[in-house]
């Protein structure tokens, strides 16, 4: 009777056991549905090398990511794969799922962001994008450009040397790995443009085509337009013409610039970047020229093309001789002028 009393105790607290269990388990599948408290697309979750479990649930609980966050850990026994969470920065989104989150944590596919640097504008642009863009790590602000130029191999200045384009990166990616990607870029269209050139180009060397293509760039945003500007430099340069360019002014009066060239600064021998006094090319690029500035400082259109003015509608017109250029610059100021 005593043996009959133990074994049906016995199996009445299995039962019970298996119940409790049957439920735990049900509980638990529950929370690894239920949704996470995200409340935006580009909401992100850091983890940090070394993390452990037990500081995860803390990093949630603070984070009020979720309910319940101390069930976390049942949760990797129901499921011991979900444990290998590794190190990263993860991109959550609306309605997540506590399992979806903790799998994601599992893949270690760190979000990739991205930095975009914008054609025509100036390296301390760039730079200053750089050090606004998140989830970088910021190496070089104690850094001189000199010092920079070393580092990355560039002789003389950094203006001109680095490619526009959008730049994807992980988080903690160094500001200086992503300036190396864009310059090496450069580098290499600079070179296989130089190559592809066409004949009889008044340029030196592939850094007197970067000057150009970063001019070209400055002068006109219309593509079509590209090789024609292309083609006034070359013809001013062949000619020994002054190029007589109002971006290469403006570069160098840098902070100095008010919004307006004026008639002292057209005549300021002080500025090596004025060509309206200085002979050939100025010593430097005066911006990040794109690929398509390169191509049409390498393939000029071929044309008599010595000037080229606004022409009131977001393009210019181009002439050949002094006489049709006054004739356009006259035509430009009665369109913006009224006279």
């Amino acid at each position: 009777m005593i043996k009959k009393l133990f074994l049906y105790t016995l199996l009445a607290l299995v039962l019970i056991f298996c119940v409790c269990l049957g439920i735990g388990y049900y509980y638990l599948q529950q929370f690894s549905k239920q949704h996470m408290n995200v409340t935006a697309d580009n909401q992100m979750f850091v983890l940090a090398k070394g993390t452990s479990l037990h500081q995860l649930v803390e990093q949630v609980e603070e984070s009020d990511l979720m309910q319940q966050a101390y069930l976390l850990p049942y949760l990797y026994k129901v499921d011991p794969s979900l444990g290998s969470i590794k190190a990263g920065t993860y991109q959550l989104h609306p309605y997540m799922t506590v399992e979806e989150f903790l799998k994601l944590l599992v893949s270690g596919k760190d979000s990739k962001f991205v930095v975009q640097f914008v054609e025509g504008k100036r390296v301390k642009d760039w730079f200053k994008v750089l050090s606004n863009t998140p989830y970088i790590q910021q190496t070089l602000t104690d850094k001189s450009h000199d010092e920079i130029a070393k580092l990355l191999g560039i002789e003389g200045e950094l203006e001109g040397w680095f490619s526009p384009d959008t730049y994807q990166y992980t988080a903690n990616s160094s500001d200086f790995n992503i300036l190396k990607r864009a310059h090496l870029t450069m580098k290499a269209n600079l070179q296989k443009v130089w190559d592809n050139r066409a004949n009889d180009l008044p340029y030196k060397s592939p850094y007197e085509l970067l000057i150009i293509a970063s001019i070209i760039e400055k002068e006109t945003s219309v593509s079509s337009e590209r090789a024609n500007v292309a083609s006034v430099f070359v013809n001013r340069l062949k000619s020994n013409m002054k190029l007589q360019t109002d971006p290469t002014i403006i570069y160098g009066l840098g902070d100095n610039y008010t919004g307006k060239i004026r008639r002292v600064d057209l005549t300021d021998k002080n500025n090596p970047y004025n060509t309206y006094v200085i002979e050939g090319l100025p010593p430097t690029p005066i911006s990040m020229p794109s690929l398509a500035s390169l191509e049409a400082a390498a393939h000029p259109a071929d044309t008599n093309y010595l000037f080229f003015v606004a022409n009131g509608s977001g393009g210019h017109t181009f002439s050949s001789t002094y006489q049709g250029h006054q004739q356009a610059v006259k035509e430009y100021r009665r369109l913006t002028q009224g006279n």
